[in-house]
């Protein structure tokens, strides 16, 4: 067993916000991984959380859209987790409660208990049996704070837009739903290549904002990565977003406002477009 038999006192979320970093992930039976990619950014209660096992960056050159993905590729991505959603305080726990996930609904809820051993910032699952070792950025400022939650005007998917200090990430769920035990299981039984990528048609974006400009640097779709995230002016009328349809095609994808958290002029800065 890894739990603790004696835990410090609780955190308040107000201490969490920023982008925490993971080094470690560990299970009874004596796995151990170190070397996924992990990324959670935590907002005033918003948080999005993008992991990517070794081999995604720089593998997929090739890929300009959803359509040009192979198979293979298909079932690369998959090995992915991504989710985004908002945080909340229990009693004597924390839960992130996944508004979008990019692997099938979990059995179990994500709940776990924080509390410092030293700088580390340690996660103890509640409903299932690990620990996770967490780091706080130093470097990403923890203001200013917001963050918008979606909902597609015309396709009806939720997502969220999460900025933190200079930080953002962008979140779209796909149409339609992953079954199975994994979204590698999905993928294995999709009726065909066209069935198998619009799994894959998932967006966590992570980013970084400099001289006005919102740069994407890590994302669940490669094609995303080194690109520009444009927007317009978030308002009354909704939001929209640039972007791809599954053949490459540009489009502006629109969203309706569902929720805000925090002062939300922050992303009224110089990026935003007329698209």
């Amino acid at each position: 067993m890894l739990k603790s038999h004696k835990l410090p006192a609780m955190l308040n979320i107000t201490d969490l916000t920023g982008l925490w970093t993971r080094s470690l992930q560990a299970w009874p039976d004596g796995r151990r991984d170190t070397t996924t990619n992990v990324g959670w950014l935590q907002g005033i209660t918003a948080y999005a959380d993008l992991r990517q096992p070794p081999g995604i960056a720089g593998h997929f050159d090739h890929v300009r859209c959803i359509h040009d993905l192979t198979t293979a590729d298909c079932q690369k991505l998959a090995t992915q987790q991504a989710f985004a959603g908002v945080f909340t305080a229990g009693a004597e726990s924390f839960e992130w409660v996944r508004l979008i996930d990019f692997q099938p609904r979990r059995k179990t809820r994500d709940i776990g208990l924080l509390y410092w051993q030293g700088d580390i910032l340690v996660e103890e699952g509640v409903q299932g049996d690990y620990i996770e070792h967490w780091h706080r950025d130093p470097a990403l400022p923890v203001l200013p704070c917001a963050a918008l939650t979606l909902k597609g005007k015309d396709d009806e998917c939720w997502g969220s837009l999460l900025r933190v200090g200079n930080m953002f990430m962008y979140s779209r769920d796909r149409q339609g739903t992953a079954e199975g035990d994994s979204l590698a299981d999905s993928i294995a039984g999709a009726a065909d290549i066209r069935a198998a990528q619009a799994l894959i048609d998932f967006e966590i974006s992570v980013g970084f904002i400099s001289d006005g400009a919102w740069r994407i640097t890590r994302s669940t779709l490669p094609f995303r990565v080194n690109t520009l995230f444009t927007q317009n002016t978030p308002g009354s009328a909704g939001f929209s977003v640039a972007d791809l349809d599954p053949r490459g095609a540009a489009i502006t994808r629109r969203w309706e406002i569902a929720a805000s958290e925090g002062d939300t002029s922050i992303f009224l800065d110089k990026n935003s477009e007329k698209i």
